[in-house]
């Protein structure tokens, strides 16, 4: 499997931000690490293998990223506020300069798929939401989509506007609704096993079908709970079936 490491000092971060590629076509994954985790997580916990055929086949060419959640949501010494901050800079630097680099590397008119797991899976639908203009769909897997869930009750407009649970309630604007609805890749997928929490990914996707979005929603029995076989299992089935 072909394999890149590489990396740039940030802007929107003001620090250097690694990044991983495997493959070498396809359209692009963007995925995005659980919890406080890194860049190389997928591949230390062996997702990467789990779909090495669909990506050796040139079906999809995957592109891996660093969170900042050690420097916001997970840091307990860290002022709420400026946690939120940070959060929103995360944001700029997908937005800004990871989507550009996957251009780059791709093609201008290869559609972009972003999937995270747990944490991931909230952050992953947040920035497909957000600009749907710039990410054809969203595979989230074992999320909440409530962003307080994290923040330890603090509550402020750059939560409001980084938590889909809340702000996909109230939204109204025609032209975003309408480019959302345009995908057919939303997928909202969960155990019900140990950890999970299944209700989570019931209740946003009613709010998506309350708002005429298209998703699916997949929800696994309960011997499979909140962790990596899980994911393993579940991300090739898509990449192979859905895709």
């Amino acid at each position: 499997m072909e394999r890149r490491l590489t990396s740039w000092f940030s802007p929107a971060l003001q620090k250097e931000m690694p990044i991983s590629v495997y493959g070498h076509y396809g359209f692009a994954l963007l995925l995005v690490p659980t919890a406080a985790a890194d860049y190389l997580e997928y591949e230390r916990f062996q997702l990467i293998d789990s779909i090495s055929p669909q990506i050796e086949g040139g079906q999809v060419k995957v592109f891996s990223i660093d969170s900042i959640n050690r420097e916001s949501w997970m840091n307990d010494h860290m002022d709420p506020r400026h946690k939120s901050i940070r959060h929103q800079q995360w944001n700029d630097y997908v937005f800004q300069e990871v989507v550009p680099f996957i251009r780059t590397h791709t093609s201008q008119e290869t559609p972009i798929i972003v999937c995270g797991a747990s944490f991931g899976a909230l952050h992953s639908m947040n920035i497909f939401l957000k600009r749907p203009d710039l990410f054809q769909g969203v595979i989230a897997m074992s999320g909440v989509y409530d962003l307080t869930e994290y923040t330890k009750s603090y509550f402020d407009d750059d939560v409001y506007f980084n938590s889909p649970l809340h702000y996909m309630a109230n939204l109204t604007d025609h032209s975003i609704l309408e480019k959302i609805r345009e995908s057919r890749h939303i997928h909202l997928l969960s155990g019900r096993g140990a950890y999970e929490d299944p209700g989570a990914a019931g209740r946003f996707a009613r709010l998506l079908y309350d708002k005429g979005i298209h998703y699916e929603l997949d929800l696994w029995g309960p011997e499979w709970p909140h962790d990596w076989n899980t994911w393993r299992h579940m991300l090739p089935q898509y990449l192979s079936s859905r895709f």
